[in-house]
C-alpha cells in the first residue's frame, strides 16, 4: 500500500474518531440541559448517540484496514 493511502486511512480514522467524541459530547450536553434527567430522550439525541456509534466503528474499520493493507 502506498505511502499516500496510509497517511490518508490514519487522517481519516482520527478525523472518525474525533467527530465521534464530538457528537457523543454534544449530544449528551444537549440532553442534559434540555430538562430533567429520567424523561424520554428525543429522537435527535438518539440519532446523535447513533451517529457518534457509527463514527467510532468506522474509525475502528478504516485502522484495521490500514493494518491489513500494508
Amino acid at each position: 500500500m502506498p505511502p499516500t493511502f496510509k497517511a490518508l486511512a490514519s487522517i481519516s480514522a482520527w478525523v472518525l474518531f474525533i467527530f465521534g467524541w464530538v457528537n457523543l459530547l454534544g449530544s449528551m450536553w444537549g440532553y442534559l440541559s434540555s430538562g430533567p434527567i429520567g424523561k424520554t430522550p428525543a429522537f435527535d439525541f438518539v440519532g446523535l448517540w447513533a451517529l457518534a456509534a457509527a463514527c467510532f466503528i468506522l474509525g475502528v474499520v478504516a485502522m484495521k484496514l490500514r493494518q491489513t493493507l500494508e
